[in-house]
């Protein structure tokens, strides 16, 4: 790895705006930390801070914490030399050979990323050509001009089946890599020939917009399944993936929520009418990793699935998963039996925004789907409408909103409101209680050590003066792993230094450094130096009450020569007492 490659692409790398753009972070105060709700685990209270001044991340619910390749690394599931790849193509930063700086396993996912931005510029050349005549007819029947396939990347896999094999083959891609790939299958009688074949292709993308995998939809009759997904690859795992996902995710903050639709063709032609916070999965079930993911821009989630009873179905479904990661649902019903893609064609963007604005909780489409599967005349009825409606309300954590739910069952089921809170109370005693999330173990660590590790790393010239005093008394004190490693590394980056330690001593350098109660204040020389007074008076009185005990030991035991050596070593270093500590002045080492 070339050391010099690394440092110029960390150094254009700011990691609050890489950081903020896979998390809604907060400016707090005025140095430039920032604060979030963690991408890592779910949390309802943000403990996720990034800082400006130390470019690293740290949580302080889960533990997580790194410089912004760590980041990378960590949200898009990547070795270091992918994460440093994307930040050097991000930054403009010409790369180094790749056989200089990947491993084996890097280099077979970077064939793959490869493969796959081959695949998508050929189906994009098929669409074009003759031969995506069919494609394009659908396309156009469905609504969507030629502008709109070239945006989303559409494309055509060519019916023979033997493209993508023929140019990988060409390329000198070899059978593992093509393989993983999963674009490509093994022949029995052997060869290779193409998994999608005279379907049009969706490209899967990242959230960093790498394509990572296609969708193909079946264009003639009777040739099923209607939809073909790709299989997990090294580089594509689906329940971690939403489609359009880096598309919507700006917006999906400005706008402060996401809509959730269940097909490519509903993403596309509601983002191509100007709705760009929609989002689908990938041809599978709905996953807590992708509501993780939508949650890390919004909170705020409107459920648009087609007006079937599949779509119903998915939507009931989905709703506990949702409120179980803490979003906010409501549920858009459509009318007319239109899905999102029709429903704003037919009826413009305006009315399909106005839609989404006054979509309603989901405690009432629930109730209103409630409604229509019980008999609410009889108390039977009744009752099986409380169970149906009772899972998803105890999954609300929320104690507030719980309550204003009970009320508004309570009226609709005919009952007592204190009823039903008291069946939400021993429904929630007979569960479970849910692993709470590890919180790290703090140390008490004192102040004056506190303060004097960060004069150290902030200020080169408070180390340089007072580091041969610290050196001759830093076995005693509580940060001593951490001050031998900062001053064996010379002038090291808080990251670097951070790499130096084990996990428990980066544990005690994150609690000084990254929490909030130290604020913003910046300690001089002086000051510096009164706390290393402090602690020189506790090295020396320790050191004092460790030879008395000593002295006292071999006067038990009658070894009077060992007593006196005691003693003798005790004389001695009473000529080296250090001074008083001024405490004058000082009540910041208080």
């Amino acid at each position: 790895m070339q050391a010099e490659f690394r440092d110029q692409v960390k150094a254009a790398s700011d990691i609050v705006r890489v950081a903020g753009e896979y998390v809604r972070l907060t400016r707090i105060g005025s140095a430039g930390r920032h604060r979030g709700l963690c991408p890592f685990h779910t949390e309802k209270t943000p403990s996720f801070w990034v800082y400006q001044d130390k470019q690293f991340y740290k949580c302080f619910g889960c533990g997580v914490g790194g410089d912004v390749f760590k980041f990378v690394m960590e949200i898009e599931a990547l070795s270091f030399w992918e994460a440093l790849k994307l930040l050097a193509e991000r930054n403009g930063i010409p790369l180094p050979k790749r056989s200089d700086v990947s491993d084996d396993k890097t280099k077979l996912r970077a064939a793959i990323y490869e493969m796959h931005e081959i695949a998508a510029r050929t189906f994009q050349q098929n669409l074009r050509a003759a031969a995506g005549g069919d494609a394009r007819s659908y396309l156009q029947k469905r609504g969507l001009t030629g502008e709109q396939a070239s945006e989303f990347a559409l494309g055509y896999s060519d019916a023979g089946g033997q493209e993508l094999a023929r140019i990988f083959g060409q390329k000198q891609f070899t059978e593992e890599q093509m393989e993983a790939s999963g674009l490509v299958r093994r022949r029995d009688s052997g060869g290779y020939y193409d998994a999608f074949r005279g379907r049009l292709m969706f490209p899967i993308h990242n959230e960093s917009g790498k394509v990572i995998g296609f969708g193909g939809r079946a264009l003639r009759e009777g040739d099923e399944p209607k939809y073909i997904n790709s299989p997990e690859t090294p580089i594509y795992h689906k329940k971690t993936i939403l489609y359009n996902l880096h598309r919507a995710r700006t917006a999906m903050r400005k706008s402060d929520r996401a809509v959730l639709v269940e097909g490519y063709m509903d993403v596309i032609g509601v983002y191509a009418a100007g709705v760009h916070e929609v989002v689908a999965s990938c041809g599978t079930a709905l996953s807590n990793e992708q509501v993780r993911s939508i949650r890390r821009h919004s909170e705020n989630i409107v459920v648009n699935f087609d007006p079937d009873n599949a779509g119903a179905n998915s939507t009931e479904k989905y709703i506990q998963m949702l409120l179980e990661e803490s979003m906010r649902v409501k549920i858009l019903a459509l009318d007319g039996g239109l899905d999102p893609d029709e429903y704003v064609k037919q009826r413009g963007v305006d009315a399909y925004r106005a839609m989404l604005d006054k979509a309603g909780s989901y405690f009432h489409w629930m109730a209103d789907r409630a409604r229509r599967k019980f008999d609410m005349k009889t108390a039977e009825g009744r009752s099986q409408a409380f169970q149906f409606l009772l899972p998803p309300i105890l999954r609300v954590t929320d104690k507030l909103e719980r309550k204003m739910i009970a009320n508004d069952l309570a009226s609709y089921l005919g009952v007592d409101s204190g009823a039903v809170l008291e069946h939400f109370r021993k429904a929630a005693n007979d569960r479970k209680a849910a692993p709470a999330t590890p919180v790290q173990k703090t140390v008490a660590i004192p102040h004056v050590e506190r303060i004097l590790l960060r004069s150290f790393v902030n200020h080169a010239d408070i180390r340089e003066a007072l580091a041969d005093r610290l050196e001759a008394i830093v076995g005693r004190m509580t940060l001593a792993s951490i001050f031998r490693a900062l001053l064996a590394a010379g002038d090291p980056s808080f990251g670097e230094l951070e790499e130096r330690l084990d996990e428990k001593d980066a544990a005690l350098l994150h609690q000084v450094f990254l929490a909030d109660e130290m604020g913003e204040e910046r300690f001089t020389l002086a000051e510096a130096e009164q706390c290393l007074a402090r602690l020189e008076v506790d090295d020396y009185n320790g050191h004092v009450a460790e030879l008395r005990a000593e002295v006292k030991r071999a006067e038990r035991e009658g070894n009077l020569e060992e007593a006196l050596r005691f003693n003798a070593e005790l004389e001695e270093l009473a000529k080296h007492r250090p001074p008083p500590e001024n405490r004058g002045g000082a009540d910041f080492v208080h």
